[in-house]
């Protein structure tokens, strides 16, 4: 394999990422680099570094044709694709009742999430939201080092699309649910960083959680208050 067959690049917005790739990726085999932010990832690195992957672990931006026409990029998507294209996978797989998933690598092309599959693996959907991200990221890891040592073909798609819709932020408000494990659902799938948190808005002020439990018959959860956004301001 020649030297250029060993270049990875490896692209990630969140501080688990990071600490992935610097615990796990960069002491593969090969030459790795890590990109952080979108005005970073140029077609201009990929053209300087040429690398045989580009790995996004989480990635907020979309990533721009040029970039995906000058190299193989691949993406882990929380899914078991074609089921739940789209925004917010974990959010919308957790309010649809589901416990666990695949976590899905795929070919990154023009229409998001509808690329060939390289390989899936099982996911737990147990847990607050960030501590399934890092899971995933984790399990992500893993399934590049297999990418790169066994080299699978991608295959295309089959079955039906259920497309996902992105959530808006005002979405995080806690709506009339049936029952306290619902309630602990919703707080806990939106319990990561960069996520707004779940909250309720009463008389002028704000009312965020996070780091939800339920035991007992109830649901313990930690509670920030702030004014209310659209208060009157004093």
């Amino acid at each position: 394999m020649n030297t250029a067959e060993q270049r990875y690049l490896v692209a990630g917005c969140k501080p688990w990422n990071r600490r992935v790739f610097a615990g796990r990726l960069a002491s593969l085999p090969g030459e790795w680099r890590f990109v952080a932010g979108r005005e970073e990832l140029t077609p201009g690195l990929i053209a300087e570094f040429r690398p045989r992957f580009v790995f996004f672990l989480h990635w907020s931006w979309i990533v721009p044709e040029a970039v995906l026409n000058a190299a193989e990029c691949v993406c882990f998507h929380m899914t078991d694709v074609p089921y739940g294209r789209g925004g917010s996978p974990l959010q919308n797989l957790i309010v649809r009742g589901h416990r666990e998933t695949k976590l899905t690598a795929l070919r990154m092309c023009a229409e998001l999430d509808a690329g060939p599959v390289y390989l899936k693996c099982p996911l737990s959907l147990e847990g607050g939201a960030e501590e399934i991200l890092v899971r995933a990221s984790e399990l992500s890891a893993d399934m590049i080092a297999t990418l790169i040592r066994l080299r699978p073909e991608p295959q295309p798609q089959s079955g039906e699309v259920t497309l996902f819709k992105r959530r808006r932020p005002e979405e995080s408000l806690i709506p009339s649910l049936p029952g306290l494990p619902a309630l602990h659902d919703f707080i806990r799938m939106l319990d990561a960083d960069g996520y707004p948190r779940a909250f309720l808005e009463h008389a002028g002020f704000r009312y965020e959680f996070a780091r939800a439990v339920r035991y007992d018959g109830r649901v313990v959860a930690d509670v920030t208050i702030t004014a209310s956004p659209s208060a009157p301001s004093s």
